[in-house]
């Protein structure tokens, strides 16, 4: 029986070698490329950049996407070197492709490999399109012989793929965009020192050489490809930056900054080697933004992400947006225009006027930005907004489930409780699984994973202390 592909959230990822293999590959790509061909081109000719990461044969599944889309008289729009995601969406938008197929599994471990699709805006794909892919596949698998308008078999394409095929290189173009972002006369001014950690991905020569050619003190470390990562996930978090750390301390750096394995999400530590989680320096930025730039048309949140942004987004007058999980819901607002910074507490962010799609490296220079411009350490400015409108403290957990315990766990997600643990509920949201609003303004929110027996637990209360005991509850919520 054939793999069934499913994109999740953030595209198609599985083990290579097993479930990420060549003809699984085929079938992927051969249903975006049905998709494609059944939506009509926006311009002369239908084009899709294939861009990918540093994963192991990378290269091989860019040339086999190429083959394929040229069988189905689709240009290919190839970039040669590992890109980061946002680079990608970018050159979607400026190049006005059809949409892009990118090989990465972003922050997954090394074994890992994924396919992310992206629509003409350059948007991740919306839940619409991604079904609609996946019953090409299913069209596809059931009847091979079957060919939309204009396909030609793979061995006609073999001939012809030179010739189709373009190379394009959107480093310089994406760079030159995030000149316009980012104040970096202030950060070079301010006389910075700035660490750099792309961890062996895709973001390498991205944000240091931005910075260097600015003139400003940056170092790196990881700075080489490394399939395997390190022999681990390439995912910025507290645990995996010693190496950052240690650069920072060697140079008297004031900002330590790092992407994924994509460039898609960011980590940021502090000049006294603390780890800024994402919802405090999306908050941060949120508040930055609106001082400095006079945006003031919104702002969007993941209704996971702290309510920090919510008591900032009441301070500012500035109304709220909570989407669902999920970064796509979050650009759908960055294109209606409807806010001027938007994000998620895994670590994905993105502003106004820019790509409606999760930019680490963006992310990263704007704290830059916002640490030499203010004169204050990340720690400092973050004590600054608790004085200001009360302190939040939020916490991620997730729990493995027997079948049994997720049966019943299951069925007691559909029931409003109007108490939690001897708490009265104010109120339940149902944006994205089930979130329970606390008298006194705390939270807990559960959502179930698709793809495995987890329970994603997001909780966050107004301080340390609570936090400690909402945690018990909310375990305990699960496994009474």
């Amino acid at each position: 029986m054939a793999t069934q592909i499913k994109f999740g959230t953030s595209g198609w990822r599985a083990v290579m070698a097993e479930e990420f293999t060549f003809a699984n590959v085929h079938r992927a790509v051969r249903g975006i490329a049905r998709y494609v061909s059944s939506q009509g081109s926006h311009g002369n000719k239908v084009q899709i950049i294939v861009g990918r990461d540093p994963r192991f044969l990378g290269e091989s599944f860019s040339a086999t996407a190429a083959d394929i889309l040229s069988s189905y008289g689709i240009t290919p729009l190839v970039i040669a070197e590992p890109a980061p995601t946002p680079t990608i969406s970018y050159a979607v938008i400026q190049s006005k492709a059809d949409g892009a197929i990118n090989f990465t599994a972003s922050h997954n471990p090394p074994e890992y490999n994924g396919i992310k699709f992206s629509t003409p805006d350059g948007a991740p794909a919306l839940p619409e399109v991604t079904q609609a892919i996946e019953r090409e596949i299913a069209a596809f698998d059931a009847n091979p012989r079957a060919t939309r308008a204009g396909a030609q078999t793979e061995s006609q394409s073999q001939s012809q793929f030179q010739s189709q095929s373009q190379s394009i290189d959107p480093r310089r173009m994406y760079l030159s965009r995030l000149r316009e972002l980012v104040d970096l006369d202030v950060i070079k001014k301010s006389g910075v020192k700035i660490a750099f950690d792309p961890m062996w991905g895709a973001a390498r020569g991205y944000s240091d050489a931005f910075l260097r050619e600015a003139g400003v003190t940056v170092a790196t470390v990881h700075n080489t490809r490394d399939v395997l990562f390190g022999g681990h996930a390439p995912e910025p978090d507290d645990h995996l930056l010693e190496d950052l750390r240690h650069k920072m301390r060697e140079m008297g750096a004031g900002i330590g900054i790092a992407t994924d394995g994509d460039a898609d999400r960011f980590g940021i530590v502090d000049e006294d080697g603390t780890f800024l989680q994402p919802n405090y320096i999306i908050a941060l930025l949120f508040d930055y933004l609106v001082e400095t730039r006079g945006w003031r048309n919104g702002v969007g949140k993941s209704v996971a992400t702290t309510n920090l942004i919510n008591a900032l987004a009441e301070r500012h007058k500035i109304e709220l947006h909570e989407t669902p999980v999920g970064f796509k819901y979050i650009g759908e607002l960055i294109k209606q225009d409807k806010i001027l910074i938007g994000g998620e507490e895994s670590a994905g962010l993105s502003i106004r006027k820019h790509v409606p799609e999760k930019d680490g490296v963006l992310a990263g220079l704007l704290c830059c930005e916002m640490v030499a411009r203010r004169g204050a350490s990340l720690g400092k400015q973050l004590a600054n907004l608790f004085a200001e409108v009360g302190s939040f403290y939020p916490l991620r957990e997730n729990f493995r489930l027997t079948p049994e315990v997720k049966q019943k766990f299951t069925e007691k997600l559909r029931r409003d409780p109007s108490e939690f643990h001897g708490i009265k509920v104010a109120s339940v949201v149902r944006t994205d699984g089930l979130k329970l609003v606390l008298a006194g303004g705390s939270w807990v929110c559960y959502r179930l994973s698709g793809t495995e027996p987890v329970v994603r637990v997001y909780s966050e209360a107004r301080s340390r202390e609570e936090l400690a005991k909402l945690s018990g509850a909310a375990k305990a919520w699960i496994f009474d």
